[in-house]
């Protein structure tokens, strides 16, 4: 069994079913992606898992057996829509956070000195919170979800308002955490950094799981057999002739006399016997198998039908 298991959620709200049936499996130490479309279900899932909200039925277990709710001193929670006491002091409100989760005021105070030097917001410590960008309130609240070192660590859209320097941060932080051994659910609609971040997804669409698992594995899974060949060839060359009928050419694209050719791979055919073709009358550069993006991904789905974008 996996660190975190959800197992058969069904969660209904008045006439609309926010979760039909869905399972995750969580390993220990993964940065796990829970994607999909903004009202596919994610948030809806994470609300159960931090226990804000029970399941109509199906069962959580974290760590081999049932979850209670002594476990969420054990789970550090960020949610989308965030908030802070507007009138108290930043520094005030990040130790009176800092206690809830049992830390000391002494050793708060400490954490937190070295957690908004290295975040950069050291000079904000004695201002009151209403005078903090939206960008430093939610640094302020990442740091004080991550101060007490859950085991278990939930995202939802935490770039969601940072400009790409701060967003490079809050990725170099949340890696590493993993490398320290924290489990991290990192929930968004947006696909651009879940290849540098996470280690397994799950793909949530209109309140069911479409696929889950490595991310790697299923990046290889929807390979098609499309490789990327850079290379020099002279003008008249029927390259198409030379590859032979298990491949066909998809495109060619000539820049200052080198080519970037993308072929599809029709019949079973090494990659060494393309090339020893090739080589008497291609000067060739490299040659790459094209593993999608999960945004690749994503589009294929949508466009199979799997996935059904809200209007």
């Amino acid at each position: 069994m996996g660190f975190f298991v959800a197992r058969n959620i069904i969660k209904n709200y008045a006439n609309h079913r926010a979760l039909d049936n869905v399972s995750i499996e969580i390993p220990e130490g993964a940065v796990y992606g829970l994607l999909g479309p903004n009202g596919a279900g994610k948030t809806s899932l994470i609300r159960i898992i931090t226990q804000i909200t029970g399941p109509d039925s199906g069962e959580l277990f974290f760590k081999g057996r049932p979850l209670v709710p002594e476990d969420m001193n054990r789970i550090g929670y960020l949610p989308e829509e965030r908030g802070l006491y507007k009138k108290m002091k930043v520094g005030e409100q990040a130790v009176y956070l800092a206690r809830l989760k049992g830390i000391t005021k002494h050793d708060a105070i400490q954490q937190l000195k070295v957690w908004f030097e290295k975040f950069g917001i050291q000079e904000w410590w004695d201002r009151k919170v209403e005078e903090l960008s939206k960008g430093m309130a939610q640094k302020v609240q990442f740091i004080t979800t991550v101060l007490h070192e859950p085991e278990l660590l939930i995202f939802d859209e935490p770039f969601s308002g940072f400009d790409p320097i701060n967003v490079e941060l809050l990725k170099k932080e949340i890696l590493e955490l993993r490398k320290k051994g924290t489990t991290i659910i990192f929930s968004t609609h947006n696909m651009a950094s879940v290849e540098e971040i996470c280690s397994h997804i799950a793909l949530i669409n209109k309140s069911q799981k479409i696929i889950e698992g490595p991310i790697n594995q299923i990046r290889n899974k929807y390979a098609n057999n499309t490789y990327r060949l850079v290379c020099r060839y002279e003008s008249g060359l029927d390259l198409q002739q030379i590859a032979g009928q298990e491949y066909e050419i998809l495109s060619d694209k000539a820049e200052d006399g080198q080519h970037e050719i993308i072929l599809q791979r029709l019949e079973p055919c090494p990659a060494n016997t393309l090339l020893r073709r090739l080589l008497d009358s291609v000067n060739i550069i490299s040659y790459q198998k094209i593993i999608p993006g999960m945004n690749d991904i994503f589009i294929k789905l949508v466009k199979e039908g799997s996935i059904v974008l809200n209007e």
